[in-house]
Formats: C-alpha cells, sequence, structure tokens
C-alpha cells in the first residue's frame, strides 16, 4: 500500500492521486480558488501550495501528484502568512458587500476564515449584467481565477469565456464582447456552478437564496439520466445543481436539466382530481374520481369486454408507476392493449437490436466515448438533444477521436466531424449497406469476429456487394468517395462506438435503418469490447425502463414474451393474465377509430399533440367513450378529450427508479413535499385496483416495495436494491447483490440462440411519401436544446425567454425564392393539414428540405406529419413530410 505523511500523519494514497485530492477526501481544507475537481489543474491562485521535505520551494498541492513516503505539511506559519497575503490582495478592491451578503461563496468563506475584512473599495460601481435569463454577470466581483473559461472549455465545449490582456490587466469577457446575454451561451451554467465569488451567479440564487440542504436525485427530461444535487429551503426548491462525482454527468448539466424546474410551481399545475360533467370541468375528492373510473372501467368491461379498453404508461413515470400499469391492465382490466412514448421513438431500435443481438438495449456505456477512437453518430443532434453526451463526445474529438456524423442538417457535432455524410432523409439503408460494401470489397471486416460470433455471412456478403457507393449515392446524395472515406474510418479506427437517435428510427424502414447500423459494428468486431457498440440515445428520462418494465402489449416485465411466459408471470402474480394479442398504441387509435376501442386510461403522455396526423387522432378519439389522463398538467389530449383527470406528482415529490439509455438505474429520492392533494402515479394505480376489487394484487405501502417485486419477476436487476442504489447506481444485468452490474453487453456470447449475432441481408424500400410538384419540400421534425417534448415542462420555465416558438428552418436560397425573411410567418401545408411557423433562414439545412421541432402546442407541428409506419413496430414517420411552403397573408389560430 502506497502511504504518504501528511502534518506528521500517515495517509494511505493510490496511483496518480494529487496532495489536493487527499487532503480534501480526508478533510484537511487548504484555499484552492481556481481549483475544480472536474478541471485540469492550473494552479493559477497559488493558495493550495505545501511544503514537501526535500524541495525548497513551495508546491501546488492542486497538481502535484504523490509519491510514497511523501511527508508534506500544509498550514506552517510560513504556509499560512503566504496564504493571508494572497488573499489579502484579492480582496483589495473586493466589493465587501457581497462578503456579508454571501459569506457561504467559497472566496468569502476563506476571507472570513482568515479574518481579512475592511479592505478599501475603490471600484467605480456598475450595474450587473442581468441580460441572460437565467446567469447575472457582475465581473466586480472576478478574482481572475479562470475557472470560468476552463470549465466552458474542458467540460461544455463552448468556449465563450475569453482572457483578456495579460498580468494586473487581465480580465474575462464573453465571445459577445458586450452583454452577456448576446454571447454564444447555451445556459449550461457550469461557468456559475464553479465561480467561487458570485461574479458569475444563477438568478435562481439570487431571488431564491441559498438552499438550506440538498436532496441526490435523477433529471428528469432526457435519457442520459443525470444525477442532480437538488437545492431545498422551506420545503421548496431553489436550485438544481450537477452531482459532482456522477458517473453519467460527471459534474455536468444542461439548460433543462440545471435550471428548468420551476414548472413545478406553475400556476396552472393541475392539484385536484377532476370529472368533465356537461362539458365543464368539476372539482372532486380522490374517492369519488377514484370510485367513478372504476364503475365506468367495470361498465366497459361488462359490456365490450376487457379489450375494449387501453392503456398507456409513460417514459416520464418511475420503473415502480409503469410497472403497476402494466399489472393493472393486464391483472385487473384483463387486457395486453398497453403500451407507452416508446412506440413513437425508440421501440425500432429494441426490435432491431433484439433481432441482431437478443437484446433491444445499449450495448456499452457512456463511459467508453472517451475510450473511442472513432464515433459514429447516425440521425441523432446530440448536442441538442442530449447536451452532456453531446458535450462528451465534442470533448472526445477535441481530444483526437474521429468523429463520423450521418445527418440531413449540419448540426454541430457536424462541423467537428473527421468526416460528415449529409444524407437525403429517408435513405439511410443505401448509405449504410455502401458503408458495408465497402467494408468487405476492401477486406476491411474482422474476419475472425464475423466467423466466431456471427451467423448469416455468406448470405450477407452475396448480397451487400450489390450496394457499391456509386449505387447507393444515387439514392442518398452522398458522394461515393465520403462513402468509401466514412467506411474505411469506421472499419479501420478502432474501437469504434455508435450512437444513433430518432433520424434513423422514425422512419417507415425505422428499424431496417438499425439493423443496417448494427451489420457495421457486427462486420468490424466493434460490439462487445469497451469502446464500441450501438447505443440508442433515448430519447425521455425513463422510456428504456417503461419498456422494460413491461408496458409494451407484446412483452411482461424485462422483456419476457407475453406468448412464452405467461403461466410464469401467472404463477409469479396469482392470478390469471390474458392470452390475447394486445394492441400497440397506434392500433389503439386505428380500432378506436373503428369503434372497437372504448376507453383509455393515459398516464404522462398527450397522444393527440405527439401523434402524427391530428386530424386521424382526433376522429379516434370522438370515438371513445370514455378517457382518463393522468399528469401534472391540463394537455391537449385532457382539454379536449378527457373525462377525469387524475394529477400526479412530479419526479421532485417521490421516491421511486428511473433507467437511463446505458440500462443504469438510479435512484431518485424525494426532495420536496407534493403538492397538497396530488399522488405519485403508483399510489393512483393501487387505489383504482382497490376500488376494482383487485387489492390483494396491488397491496403495496412504497415505491421500494414494487422494486422489490420486479426483482422478484426479472433477474437481470435482482441484486440491484434500494440500499445498493445509495450509494450509485448499477447496470443490469445485475443478477446477484454482490454483482457489481454490467458496463458492457455480449462480451463473450449473444442472448440468441446458438449464442451468435444476426448479420441481416436488409434491402432498401423507399418511403410513399415523396415530394411532388404540389408538395416540393421535405420536413424533417426533432428536437432542440431548450425545450422537451410536447413542451408540458419547458414552456412553464424561462426557458420560453430563450425560444419562444417552434421554428421553420430553411436554407437561404428556399427563403428568397418563397419571399420570406427570418421570423417571417409561413404556412406549411401537407396533404394532412397545416400549421404556421416563424421562420429561421438556417444554412444547416439543404435545398429543398426543411426542419422544425415539435414542442409547442400553438404551432402544433403534428398537424401535418406524415402518419406512415414502421413496418414491424409502427413507429411513425416523423422524419418525412412532403410540403409546400408559402409567406403566410394572414395568421390563423388554427
Amino acid at each position: 500500500m502506497n502511504q504518504v505523511v501528511i502534518n506528521n500523519k500517515k495517509y494511505a494514497f493510490h496511483e496518480g492521486q494529487t496532495i489536493l485530492n487527499l487532503l480534501e477526501s480526508n478533510g484537511i481544507e487548504v484555499p484552492a480558488l481556481c481549483y475544480d475537481e472536474r478541471l485540469h489543474p492550473s494552479s493559477v491562485c497559488r493558495l493550495c501550495l505545501v511544503k514537501i521535505k526535500g524541495i525548497d520551494r513551495l508546491q501546488p498541492s492542486c497538481r502535484t501528484l504523490l509519491t510514497s513516503k511523501m511527508e508534506v505539511t500544509t498550514h506552517s506559519e510560513e504556509i499560512e502568512n503566504y496564504r493571508e497575503g494572497v488573499l489579502r490582495m484579492l480582496a483589495k478592491d473586493y466589493p465587501q458587500a457581497m462578503v456579508l451578503k454571501y459569506p457561504q461563496k467559497e472566496f468569502h468563506w476563506w476571507l472570513q476564515h482568515y479574518g481579512i475584512t475592511g479592505e478599501i473599495e475603490n471600484r467605480p460601481y456598475t450595474f450587473p449584467d442581468a441580460s441572460h435569463p437565467y446567469i447575472q454577470v457582475d465581473m466586480t466581483r472576478c478574482i481572475n481565477c479562470f475557472r470560468c473559461v476552463k470549465i466552458c472549455d474542458e467540460l461544455q465545449g463552448q468556449f465563450v469565456w475569453h482572457i483578456i490582456n495579460r498580468g494586473d490587466e487581465a480580465k474575462i469577457i464573453s465571445d459577445s464582447k458586450d452583454l452577456f446575454g448576446q454571447s454564444s451561451c447555451i445556459s449550461c451554467g457550469a461557468c456559475a456552478d464553479t465561480c467561487p465569488t458570485g461574479a458569475i451567479e444563477d438568478k435562481q440564487a439570487i431571488i431564491l437564496g441559498m438552499p438550506e440542504h440538498t436532496t441526490r436525485s435523477v433529471c428528469a427530461y432526457c435519457g442520459v439520466g443525470c444525477e442532480i444535487a437538488v437545492g431545498v429551503k422551506e420545503q421548496k426548491i431553489v436550485a438544481v445543481h450537477p452531482a459532482k462525482n456522477a458517473p453519467v454527468n460527471k459534474g455536468h448539466l444542461c439548460v433543462k436539466g440545471r435550471y428548468a424546474w420551476e414548472y413545478v410551481y406553475a400556476p396552472d399545475r393541475v392539484t385536484q382530481p377532476m370529472i368533465r360533467r356537461q362539458e365543464q370541468w368539476e372539482t372532486v375528492s380522490w374517492d369519488e374520481a377514484i370510485n367513478y373510473c372504476a364503475q365506468r372501467l367495470t361498465s366497459i368491461i361488462k359490456e365490450y369486454g376487457p379489450n375494449s379498453i387501453g392503456m398507456v404508461g409513460s417514459a416520464r413515470a418511475t420503473n415502480e408507476d409503469n410497472y403497476l400499469v402494466q399489472k393493472f391492465a393486464r391483472s385487473v382490466i384483463g387486457t395486453n392493449n398497453v403500451d407507452n412514448c416508446a412506440r413513437v421513438c425508440h421501440q425500432p431500435t429494441a426490435k432491431a437490436m433484439s433481432i441482431a443481438l437478443g437484446t433491444g438495449a445499449s450495448t456499452n456505456s457512456f463511459d467508453d466515448i472517451e475510450k473511442a477512437s472513432i464515433i459514429l453518430v447516425a440521425g441523432a443532434n446530440a448536442t441538442g438533444s442530449h447536451p452532456v453526451i453531446g458535450a462528451r463526445i465534442k470533448q472526445a474529438v477535441l481530444k483526437g477521436a474521429n468523429l463520423i456524423v450521418i445527418d440531413p442538417r449540419r448540426t454541430e457535432l457536424a462541423s467537428y466531424a473527421t468526416c460528415y455524410l449529409p444524407v437525403k432523409p429517408g435513405t439511410n439503408i443505401p448509405l449504410l449497406n455502401a458503408i458495408a460494401c465497402v467494408i468487405i470489397t476492401e477486406n476491411l471486416q474482422d474476419t475472425a469476429y464475423i466467423e466466431s460470433r456471427t451467423e448469416g455471412w455468406n448470405t450477407f456478403k452475396t448480397f451487400i456487394e450489390g450496394w457499391t457507393p456509386e449505387r447507393a449515392a444515387k439514392i442518398c446524395g452522398i458522394h461515393p468517395r465520403l462513402i468509401r472515406e466514412a467506411a474505411r474510418l469506421y472499419a479501420t479506427q478502432t474501437p469504434a462506438i455508435c450512437f444513433h437517435g430518432l433520424g434513423l428510427t422514425e422512419h417507415t424502414q425505422g428499424t431496417d435503418n438499425v439493423i443496417a447500423l448494427v451489420n457495421l459494428a457486427l462486420l468490424t468486431g466493434n460490439i462487445g469490447k469497451e469502446g464500441t457498440g450501438i447505443n440508442p440515445l433515448r430519447g425521455q428520462n425513463n422510456v428504456q425502463g417503461a419498456a422494460v418494465m413491461g408496458c409494451d402489449p407484446s412483452v411482461y416485465t424485462g422483456m419476457a414474451s407475453v406468448k412464452k411466459e405467461r403461466q410464469r408471470f401467472e404463477a409469479l402474480w396469482k392470478t390469471s393474465l390474458p392470452g390475447s394479442k394486445g394492441l400497440n398504441l397506434p392500433e389503439m387509435l386505428d380500432t378506436a377509430s373503428a369503434g372497437y376501442l372504448k376507453a383509455m386510461w393515459i398516464t404522462g403522455y398527450d397522444v393527440l399533440f405527439t401523434m402524427p396526423d391530428a386530424k386521424y387522432t382526433i376522429r379516434a378519439f370522438e370515438q371513445l367513450d370514455f378517457v382518463v389522463v393522468q399528469d401534472m398538467f391540463m394537455n391537449e389530449t385532457s382539454r379536449r378529450f378527457a373525462d377525469v383527470f387524475l394529477p400526479c406528482s412530479s419526479s421532485f415529490e417521490k421516491e421511486g427508479t428511473f433507467m437511463n439509455a446505458e440500462r443504469r438505474i438510479q435512484k431518485i429520492r424525494k426532495a420536496i413535499p407534493a403538492l397538497p392533494n396530488v399522488k405519485a402515479d403508483w399510489e393512483i394505480v393501487c387505489n383504482m385496483a382497490v376500488a376494482m376489487g383487485r387489492k390483494e394484487l396491488f397491496n403495496y405501502s412504497t415505491a421500494q416495495d414494487i422494486w422489490n417485486e420486479i426483482r422478484e419477476v426479472w433477474s437481470a436487476v435482482h441484486g440491484i436494491t434500494y440500499e445498493r442504489l445509495e450509494n450509485s447506481g448499477l447496470q443490469w444485468p445485475c443478477p446477484a447483490t454482490d454483482h457489481p452490474g454490467t458496463s458492457i453487453l455480449h462480451t463473450e456470447n449473444f442472448p440468441r440462440e446458438g449464442g451468435k449475432a444476426q448479420l441481416s441481408v436488409v434491402d432498401f424500400m423507399p418511403t410513399p411519401e415523396q415530394v411532388s410538384v404540389e408538395y416540393p419540400f421535405i420536413l424533417v421534425t426533432g428536437r432542440e436544446l431548450y425545450h422537451f417534448n410536447a413542451g408540458t415542462m419547458t414552456y412553464r420555465t424561462a426557458n420560453k425567454d430563450i425560444c419562444h416558438s417552434d421554428l421553420l428552418h430553411l436554407n437561404p436560397a428556399d427563403a428568397r425564392r418563397i419571399g420570406l425573411k427570418d421570423r417571417d410567418d409561413a404556412r406549411i401545408i401537407s396533404k394532412y393539414g397545416e400549421t404556421f411557423l416563424p421562420v429561421l433562414i438556417d444554412d444547416t439545412v439543404r435545398k429543398g428540405e426543411a426542419f422544425s421541432t415539435f414542442n409547442n402546442n400553438r404551432t402544433f407541428i403534428n398537424k401535418i406529419t406524415n402518419p406512415l409506419r414502421d413496418h414491424y413496430v409502427q413507429t411513425p414517420e416523423y422524419k418525412i413530410t412532403a410540403v409546400r411552403i408559402e409567406k403566410a397573408t394572414e395568421r390563423t389560430a388554427g
């Protein structure tokens, strides 16, 4: 064991540990105002200097590595006098009123510790810069520690802050050279998080004050699963900060996770159950609401049978919530008609990876980003949709990794790419097949891996040789030279990791797209190893968990087949279960439209706003006899069609677990009391089960009780207990309580018959949705940084002040031809409807194409989107809609 002596006491240390790190871990405090554990140490402030025996000069503890038998002194009279002198110099001209007002700030704490007060203030007073919606800048409090510059560069990679001049004249400015609100800042808050003085400060902290305590939990936005520290004062949230030692986000957050939490206190949040009578909402008690629902559901079952009811779980709800939703559907209603919003995003991923690899989940971990030599990002704007992972990819590229980006738009990551492939929308398969063709014809494949770990090689090889780059280029619009360059890069620069998003899945061949991507990884041996794999960037915080919990008509919890494992679940749940085939969400709408589905219970999902071709969805809902919506806010579905509204708690107000995109199960903790009269989703389901006479199946007192049942029905998480999750999240499979979890799947074999993965022949079938004289543009819809899905949460925060609306991104040449300028209103018409959007002239979009987000219920982009579906799992083809674009002569409400 390595040992060092500090202040005459022995301490153990590990290789590569710095003196400061060991001091901090043992509670020995020294000032280090330029230090942040997330950054490379710079030793600018010189306050952490210590004496090392045998070395004449004092040494910076922040960057000096420990060696065995080193003897360190941290607080001699010489050192303390030096530190006090440096602090006095920094305090000169410093606004002392701020020290008294914010004593908890790191710099202020050390000033008080050394008794430094009353320094001369002779700086002219200037008003703070409050031009940014979330961050205030007051550079009279800057001590030139440069942490803001370094964290923006090294953690986020945005390069907003800059140092100008040298020595005593050095100062920090933003890249706007003027108001901070005009800078390129993307509001991650890292600079405010690291600032030791408050020169850069969260407005929320200024307005609401500092927390009395913090609770560790998990962000409720995208599927990255960032861990957060929720600051609470007087039982209300006042701040959210990144958990510094979180394995996923490593002390980082995006604008949504850090700042967009105030929806919890939005004035229009529903806090009472309601029943609609004679087209008017009436507030009722929980007992009345639950009993009313139970009576209506029971009546519908008696008259039309259990398959006349559909249930929809929520990718924003916990694993425990979703487990009970699907259990209720099957054991109380008696139907397999249960689904969740994975159906409209990543269900093609699950299906494709199940076909090819045997498991429909991410093969690797986010930590493999830093281990990869080549990163391939296909159909995903990672810095906009999954910003923390996007930042990690960006940092890996800045440190030398190669990057291939496949996307119709020139996204931010595309500008960092070694090879950017601007694929024509809907033509991913020709491109991916051509890359595979090059790998094989140039003998770049991993033959040993193919022979030992795959099947279908000979058939695949014969097929793929016909997909030459020249053939593919005519379809996908990418020069054969670029296709060959990408193929050689991916096949030779191992290890290679793939990330993909909805740009691959939301197509008529969405499942096939993912299979074609998996083929590339199998051909090159890039699955089952560090720095490799196929890794979907899941859209919502628990979209992976909702599906794996069994909110899917074809599977029970743990992806157990309804066809094959019905008897096992009947024995586990001690009740009979339905054997008939269940309906997924698009099928529920089809069946409702035909008059056979009579009721839906929807949890945390705005179906009307989300599904394509809204006219069709409206017609389906109009045929339903009874609709229950369970959510925090009145959404488009409940506003138009709900008969009962059941208000549920936010993730800040309950216990449970989320499962992120890398299979990591993490604990969410109750940070604040739930608002009066709202309940956790699982509690509502239990109350409904009691009212319908099945209390014995839903006799849970806590979320932990539910999780323990999940552990019993799904062996892959049996070893993941709440107690173990107190320390850190765990990745399944984790079959035993002494198992460390599994960071990489398929290291030895694949969970398919014979243990081998499948190389699959995937031929190209063009979508029927094509441009025409009448509809000459292709509209692609997608996510963006400041808003989230249906906008339910983010449009109730200051994010709406940064991004006011969905925008129609148009190439400058197209905009000129139509006669549109920035922020003009455009009318967009498809075969399915029309809507109006403000225009953003954007040269990252190619001519003949347009892009829009789908977050704003005023623009309601799904009035016009294409209703075609993936032929395996019926995910809608949101990525391609043929449209006509005109200058709006008159803005209408419709």
